[in-house]
């Protein structure tokens, strides 16, 4: 319940990590390492890794889905103005997904389904085929 205070093989001798024991389910445990010794409760531990978790997953939400990572611009203003765009981009889709009760996956490839969809059926830009006999 208050973690046990152990040191890693191969680590220095003066570093060591708390360990949590941390039962997700009947079925299923984690353990939970820091290297905050002041921590001292699993309750806030979990507490603590479900906010990290979050973040997990919009850092991957946006890198995915927005292409924030693309940008190839050298000043400093523009890249600023590339990763709001990005999150704006992210915020939207977040929201319409909650209201449609997906997830912002299937959201986005439903998006990108129905493009692709009416693009075949009525091409913006249509293409001429053109044979050469040589």
């Amino acid at each position: 319940m208050q973690g046990k205070l152990i040191k890693i093989n191969k680590f220095p001798k003066d570093k060591k990590v708390k360990l949590f024991w941390v039962t997700v389910s009947p079925s299923r445990t984690e353990y939970v390492v820091t290297n905050d010794l002041t921590q001292d409760y699993t309750p806030e531990v979990q507490a603590i890794c479900s906010i990290r978790w979050i973040i997990e997953e919009f850092h991957r939400e946006i890198k995915q889905l927005t292409g924030i990572e693309a940008c190839q611009c050298r000043k400093s203003r523009i890249q600023r103005n590339h990763i709001a765009c990005a999150m704006l981009v992210w915020h939207h889709l977040k929201r319409l997904a909650f209201q449609s009760g997906k997830t912002i996956y299937q959201l986005k490839c439903g998006l990108l389904s129905d493009y692709l969809r009416s693009q075949l059926n009525h091409p913006s830009i249509p293409m001429v085929m053109v044979m050469v006999i040589a």
